[in-house]
């Protein structure tokens, strides 16, 4: 009898389901056992091909070219990581294996990484599809007893193609057609290119503001104080400092009456849980976290700690089938630093299951993210996972605690014919506040007062005060505009549609930021994001469709429309064509009012000291053969790629393996090609090695010849 090839997603993940199934021999980039055989990638193991795969003229950045539309994408192994699908596709031809299971993340990425494998490795032989939400040992075993035929996800494989395909048209043909006519490297995309144009356009009404100054007056109480108003209780603005002075002379010492008493009970409902947008906004908040941070620290926590679900979601719901799961997880979660507070719940006579909780018409692929049933090792976490995992903890015994109730009182006082404001709030019913108590309480207790009751100004006062502009994105605010793009549509019937569909998915948001930094168009001070002055200038160049939210908004809801079929590839593909066709046009129309200078980054105001540019050249281009290698602030590039050398060297693309790529580094590289025993770290495990590093053929950073510093750690 023939094996199963299991295919994972990561190392660590395949060796989980490898100890799961009793596979122990230990193979070249695999584990073995009596009935499979277990791989995995490392990420992506095969990428689109670049255009001059498809023909030597595309090597060359020139309108002539364009548009680049391959009849079929072509797939080529990722360089650094080919020995590993060279592992997978040589398991896959190999006669004792009559089946595959893809047990690649359960989501529309992990589909397309697996897929893609698949075809480059010309695979015919049948497979099934793994789909679990948790890394436990018992959630993988009931995935394996409910494997469904990998056909079933072929709609999932088509939406995450068409992204992947989307992507490279318009990022391919948009960032040649600009770069060619301004004559500055310059990339745009499906989703980077709105995004960026958020924050442009909050930095415009930064720049663009003009404060103004307006006074409030207070009339103190012994008990309470009350702020004046005008007609209406918003109204406290007062336009002048002198009207200010004659209303608070007016009623200082004067003596008043209570004319109008207004209680009104309120209620918040507790938060629902997780998806991965919302735990990655709270990160942002109370730590400071970068939403990749959040992510980063989200997976650890799925795939090595096996205490939270999938983090990848979209969904903040439960499905029916898991109300049994409950309370195991609630009586794990006990046995923590939330005893009492779990208590509370477990002594209900019954959970309080409501659709804000359990709906399974709001679950896509995943359910919310919540913590899994398995012993919670507080003591192994680092302070930044148990930040994480806390989160989690304290949302999930939330959700079944009892509303948050309170009385807000607004009594109106006249005063000489002067009205006054006293608000007071009086807390209920704690509820599920009670799990996040305020530091400080601001909020004033009012005294028993009665409508007629008279009342005397023991003093007052003007405050001056300033209108405030618009506050600088952070990355909480920036993913809520991301994942709420339709607000900023005007066409009512799309911004409807447009609700559930916003800029990207909650799992490519994260990246697409750090792409964003990464290319120069943003910059992060604290925990705010501001545009470059090279950002703010590619918004003004490119047309309104390439950064408006509407078409990336009418796309994501395409994508989801394919996954559920209910459009055809061919549609949406052509859609995509016809846009890139338009862009290229586009890009030919140069605006002679924007130059690409550098600019004091982030604050919106020109400097007088430019830039200083590296102009010493490091070497030869190892690629063209032709043009010498420059430094800028990211990278290491060639002098030729204006005409059309596309040698980039990020000095960031070592740093999954400890690495940084300094001008010493990379001058060595440049004159001996080779640099042996450099110090470096393998990304999946940790362990420490040595290796030489060269540049490919291809102009790419890779190392060989790896050892192992300590063969037994």
């Amino acid at each position: 009898m023939g094996k199963i090839l299991i295919i994972a997603e990561k190392p660590s993940v395949g060796r989980d389901i490898a100890r799961v199934l009793g596979c122990h021999q230990k193979g070249d980039g695999c584990l073995i056992g009596e009935q499979y055989v277990v791989t995995w990638a490392i990420g992506h193991l095969a990428t689109l091909a670049p255009p001059e795969v498809y023909d030597p003229k595309y090597k060359f950045w020139t309108y002539e070219t364009l548009p680049i539309i391959p009849p079929t994408m072509k797939l080529i192994p990722i360089p650094r990581t080919k020995k590993q699908l060279q592992i997978i596709k040589k398991w896959m031809k190999d006669p004792e294996i009559q089946s595959l299971i893809c047990a690649t993340d359960s989501g529309r990425e992990g589909e397309l990484i697996f897929r893609y494998i698949y075809e480059i490795a010309k695979c015919k032989k049948p497979f099934q599809r793994l789909w679990i939400s948790s890394m436990t040992d018992t959630a993988i075993k009931e995935g394996f007893s409910k494997l469904k035929p990998g056909t079933e996800y072929d709609l999932l494989f088509a939406s995450a193609k068409c992204r992947a395909e989307a992507d490279w048209l318009v990022g391919m043909n948009g960032s040649r057609a600009f770069t060619i006519r301004y004559n500055t490297l310059l990339s745009v995309g499906r989703v980077q290119t709105p995004t960026l144009a958020l924050l442009v356009h909050r930095q415009k009404n930064i720049d663009d503001f003009v404060p103004e100054d307006y006074w409030e007056v207070y009339g103190i109480f012994p008990e309470y104080q009350g702020i004046w108003f005008k007609k209406e209780p918003k109204n406290t603005r007062i336009e002048t400092q002198e009207q200010a002075n004659e209303i608070a002379n007016k009623i200082q010492g004067k003596e008043g009456q209570v004319i109008k008493i207004q209680e009104e009970n309120k209620k918040q409902l507790p938060p629902l849980l997780y998806d991965l947008t919302e735990l990655q906004r709270e990160g942002n908040r109370k730590f400071g976290y970068s939403a990749q941070k959040v992510l980063s620290i989200a997976q650890t926590l799925y795939e090595k700690k096996k205490m939270i679900t999938y983090p990848r979601t979209d969904s903040r719901y439960l499905s029916q089938d898991m109300i049994p799961m409950i309370h195991q997880i609630l009586k794990q979660i006990q046995k923590g630093p939330y005893q009492k507070e779990v208590e509370k719940v477990l002594l209900l006579p019954k959970l309080p299951i409501t659709k804000r909780i359990i709906n399974d018409a709001k679950i896509t692929d995943h359910h919310a993210i919540i913590p899994t049933e398995v012993f919670p090792k507080w003591d192994s976490l680092t302070k930044e996972e148990r930040n994480m995992y806390e989160l989690i903890v304290l949302r999930f015994i939330a959700v079944f605690y009892p509303d948050y109730l309170y009385k807000i009182t607004q009594v109106v006082i006249e005063v000489e014919k002067e009205t006054l404001l006293v608000e007071g709030k009086e807390i209920l019913q704690w509820g599920w506040m009670s799990l996040y108590p305020p530091k400080k309480q601001e909020d004033q207790m009012l005294p028993a007062v009665k409508k007629g009751d008279r009342v005397k100004v023991f003093e007052s006062k003007v405050e001056k005060k300033q209108t405030q502009p618009p506050k600088p994105y952070t990355e909480a605010t920036l993913l809520s505009a991301m994942e709420n793009a339709g607000r900023f549509v005007e066409d009512e019937e799309l911004k409807e549609q447009m609700k559930e569909n916003g800029l990207g998915t909650p799992a490519t948001r994260a990246a697409t930021i750090e792409r964003l930094i990464q290319v120069g168009y943003l910059e992060r001070k604290g925990k705010s994001l501001f545009p470059t002055e090279k950002g703010i200038q590619l918004i003004e160049i490119v047309p309104p469709e390439l950064k408006s939210p509407e078409m990336t908004g009418k796309w994501e809801k395409a994508l989801f429309s394919i996954a559920k079929g209910s459009m055809h590839p061919d549609r949406f593909m052509g859609s995509i064509i016809r846009y890139v066709q338009y862009i290229v046009e586009e890009g030919k129309k140069q605006n002679p009012m924007v130059v690409f200078t550098p600019r004091k980054q982030g604050t919106g105001k020109k400097t007088k000291n430019k830039s200083k540019k590296i102009t010493k050249g490091l070497g030869n281009c190892p690629l063209c053969k032709q043009g010498i290698v420059f430094e800028n602030s990211k990278a290491f590039y060639c002098s030729q790629w204006k005409q059309g050398c596309s040698l980039t060297i990020w000095k960031n693309s070592l740093d999954s393996y400890g690495c940084s790529v300094t001008t010493a580094i990379l001058q060595k590289l440049l004159k001996d090609q080779t640099m042996d025993n450099m110090d470096m770290i393998l990304p999946q495990t940790q362990e420490p090695c040595t290796a030489t590093l060269y540049i490919t053929e291809k102009g790419l950073l890779e190392f060989k010849n790896v050892k192992r510093k300590n063969k037994n750690q």
